[in-house]
């Protein structure tokens, strides 16, 4: 799949929104960090850990300018565009620390953070005029919302073809049973009525809602504003579902034809605007994958996986920027797969998670590297919620599980802490989608960590594991 049909009206405003960027830019460089990721991935954690290690510089020795003493300081800016919410760091960052920590709230809507990086360069001319400047923006939103470009390249008799050939596969159709029964009973040829169309719509978007729960755990849920509505719930633009080809022509007022404009609408108001505005201008992406999740529910689900991260990754607008052509055809050049919640195996099978996240992007990773972008695969968790230890001879991870988690007939409490041996990953990665062997996981979630390290300010730390590395691949070479 190519990237998203763009219509010349839309690049020419790619093309005005870049060069504005680049005059209010004047002097300063600035380079924009697209953080996405599929439902409970941890991007908001991951940009709060990020900023906070930046604004504290503690605990980042895999950040070269930081080790290497050439990061002077960070602090937190104005946000570049008043009309994207700002990101909501303090709050997250409470959460995380406060006298109870909790996880923060997942990612809703689309939202910003600037952070100004005071660097010297180790560059001999531009070192010598002194610290430079760099604003970093950081852009996070929805994953379920990238689901959504595809749909650009689909009419409606093909993207409804599409979905309810995924509805009947045999790791949905007890899911989507609901929805393909309210199917089979209505007549779409009919006269239009908006409590018909409000059914469909709501069985179609709970059969999507359910499929995403962490029994099934599938990730190719499009459309993602069905998931992720923001202030267009209710709206006429997410009431439609797919439909069977029509058996005749079809009627301009009927049910069918209805669903169909509503379709084309979303893609108008909803998907273009979204790959216009905001997309379209990213230097650089980090696409946050909770494969842990996927591996739990077994290889069903690491299939759609796979899938899911094919078709968003295939709309990316990669390759190299040159120094004229960025100001008019901004490309991203640089990605980073992050198999996020590695904490939640053992160290020693953190290269079979990075491993299994090479397979389930390998296509990917392909036609970035073929369009001149780079791209690379790390097994990291944004903020450490176990530590490692040994128990019977095993490996274990050490940790207090979310209240309500079970495990063996036990449910824990969310107080109570426990050694666990995840088990094993399989040194071959096409192993986690053979369904004739299957893989004995045992995966829980975590509470945040309680007792934190301060820092002689005061300031605490955030324990993790290969965020610096993270961020170094991502900007440490505009800090040089």
């Amino acid at each position: 799949m190519a990237q998203p049909p763009v219509s010349l009206r839309d690049e020419f405003g790619i093309a005005l929104s870049n060069l504005a960027d680049a005059a209010t830019g004047i002097g300063t460089p600035t380079i924009r960090l697209g953080v996405t990721g599929l439902s409970r991935a941890g991007k908001t954690i991951f940009i709060t850990a990020l900023v906070h290690a930046l604004l504290t510089g503690a605990r980042l020795p895999g950040f070269a300018p930081l080790a290497e003493g050439r990061l002077i300081g960070a602090r937190l800016a104005e946000p570049p565009d008043p009309s994207i919410p700002r990101f909501q760091f303090e709050q997250h960052l409470e959460a995380l620390t406060g006298p109870e920590p909790h996880w923060p709230e997942s990612t809703r809507r689309i939202s910003q953070l600037r952070v100004d990086l005071k660097f010297q360069s180790k560059k001999r001319l531009r070192g010598a005029l002194g610290p430079t400047l760099l604003h970093l923006d950081l852009v996070d939103y929805p994953g379920e919302w990238l689901l959504d470009l595809p749909l650009l390249f689909l009419n409606f008799a093909e993207w409804s073809e599409s979905a309810l050939k995924l509805a009947r596969l045999p790791s949905r159709l007890h899911i989507a049973e609901r929805f393909l029964t309210a199917l089979a009973q209505a007549n779409t040829g009919a006269e239009a009525t908006e409590p018909a169309a409000e059914a469909l719509a709501a069985r179609f978007t709970q059969y999507l809602r359910q499929a995403r729960e962490d029994e099934a755990a599938l990730s190719a849920l499009p459309p993602g504003r069905f998931l992720l509505p923001g202030d267009l719930e209710g709206s006429p633009a997410l009431t439609f579902a797919p439909l069977p080809p029509p058996a005749g022509p079809v009627k301009r007022d009927s049910l069918h034809a209805m669903l169909e404009r509503r379709y084309e609408a979303y893609k108008e108001v909803v998907i273009r605007p979204f790959f216009r505005d905001h997309f379209a201008r990213l230097d650089r992406q980090v696409v946050l994958v909770d494969t842990i999740r996927a591996l739990n529910a077994g290889p069903a689900a690491v299939r759609d996986l796979e899938g899911a991260l094919g078709d968003i990754l295939a709309c990316f607008r990669q390759g190299e920027n040159s120094a004229l052509g960025w100001l008019f055809n901004r490309r991203i050049d640089k990605v980073l797969f992050a198999a996020t919640k590695a904490d939640h195996i053992h160290s020693s099978s953190h290269d079979r998670l990075e491993g299994v996240m090479n397979r389930l992007v390998a296509g990917a990773t392909k036609r970035a590297r073929f369009a001149g972008a780079e791209t690379k695969s790390v097994a990291l968790a944004a903020v450490r919620a176990t530590r490692e230890g040994m128990a019977d001879g095993h490996e274990v991870i050490v940790g207090t599980p979310m209240p309500g988690e079970q495990l063996a007939g036990v449910r824990y409490d969310g107080k109570t802490e426990v050694a666990l041996f995840p088990g094993d990953l399989p040194s071959a990665p096409d192993r986690v989608m053979d369904e004739t062997r299957p893989i004995a996981l045992n995966f829980l979630k975590f509470q945040p960590p309680g007792r934190l390290e301060r820092l002689a300010d005061g300031s605490v730390v955030l324990p993790h594991i290969r965020l610096d590395r993270a961020l170094d691949y991502l900007i440490g070479d505009k800090l040089r």
